[in-house]
């Protein structure tokens, strides 16, 4: 994908040229289910993820980002490499970010999508938009197409030693209701307690066999995820 293409090649002018002044640091996950806005990305089994960020003082940065998928019927074999940047700051305690970022699936390139969004931040509320930009052939006229957008909140605070998070989030597709694609749209809930790396989490989206997304692995049974992640300097 052109977008994708042209990602890359920002990350590695920007790695070549601002390194002395930049950090990089990798992470490392294993997780009993990949939920992705609601859904299973891995037919409710688990996954390896990992990725490396590079990130400047000025508030550029850029990364990409690796884990097993498998869909549908697919009992695995495929994997989605995510590649994103972007720039983010702080204006009188409000925070704010703003970035592209490419969903790409080598071995089913036709369903490659690109997301532009802008997120913000005040005190534990945190609010962003994704709209996709640009979608290969596969999508077109389906799901994750251009023109589709989804918006987020989340609200995180300390609870003793541990982090607490509670999210939600909404899918607006913009093919929702064509015959092609029938009933799209859902909405899903969350939220998660992390301590030391581990991380539980429950999850409930609003898909029933009405909507385009349903079968066995996308249904609206709540889902529990345990997972355990680490973070290094390079």
């Amino acid at each position: 994908m052109k977008n994708s293409i042209v990602l890359s090649a920002a990350v590695a002018s920007i790695m070549a040229s601002g390194s002395a002044f930049a950090d990089v640091t990798a992470n490392a996950a294993v997780t009993s289910n990949y939920i992705w806005r609601g859904i299973t990305q891995t037919n409710d089994q688990a996954a390896g993820q990992g990725g490396i960020d590079w990130s400047d003082d000025s508030g550029l940065y850029a990364g990409t980002w690796v884990s097993n998928v498998a869909f549908g019927n697919s009992t695995g074999g495929g994997y989605e490499m995510d590649l994103y940047g972007g720039f983010s700051g702080e204006v009188s305690s409000i925070g704010y970010d703003v970035g592209v970022i490419s969903y790409q699936y080598p071995i089913a390139p036709e369903t490659n999508f690109t997301e532009v969004y802008v997120s913000g931040s005040a005190g534990p509320v945190s609010v962003g938009v994704y709209y996709t930009a640009d979608a290969a052939a596969g999508n077109k006229d389906l799901v994750f197409d251009s023109g589709d957008l989804y918006a987020s909140a989340s609200v995180d605070f300390p609870v003793g030693k541990s982090d607490v998070s509670v999210y939600a989030g909404t899918y607006s597709f913009t093919n929702d209701g064509t015959t092609a694609v029938g009933d799209a749209n859902y909405s899903h809930f969350g939220a998660s307690i992390s301590k030391d790396g581990f991380t539980f989490a429950m999850d409930k989206n609003t898909i029933d066999d009405t909507n385009y997304f349903y079968s066995d692995s996308s249904s609206d049974n709540v889902r529990f995820t345990a997972s355990y992640s680490v973070d290094f300097t390079l």
